[in-house]
């Protein structure tokens, strides 16, 4: 589990890609076109290919060819997993600490 949420986490690893991301967590589970993506976010073509193959590749973006288009997903599951693996020992210092106490 460490490597793949390490992956997941690098991926995420800058302010373009939390951008586009978060754009794809806006549009569910119908995703978004490359287009689609650039117009909200506002990031050049070229870059935005590059910022998306790192997401895929980090497992928290999903691309699905439909035709001539390809349509990207963010990994809902893939980014809970994240989310509980980051938060899964929240506070057990603090909650030892107290058990000790008592």
């Amino acid at each position: 589990m460490w490597e793949t949420a390490a992956a997941g986490f690098s991926a995420m690893g800058s302010e373009a890609r939390l951008k586009v991301l978060r754009t794809l967590v806006r549009a569910g589970q119908a995703g978004l076109t490359v287009g689609e993506i650039q117009d909200r976010t506002g990031i050049a073509p070229s870059t935005l290919a590059h910022h998306l193959r790192f997401l895929a590749a980090g497992g928290v973006v999903e691309q699905e060819k439909v035709g001539r288009s390809t349509i990207n997903r963010a990994c809902y599951d893939e980014l809970r997993n994240l989310a509980q693996f980051i938060l899964a020992e929240c506070c057990a210092d603090e909650f030892g600490k107290a058990a000790n106490d008592g």
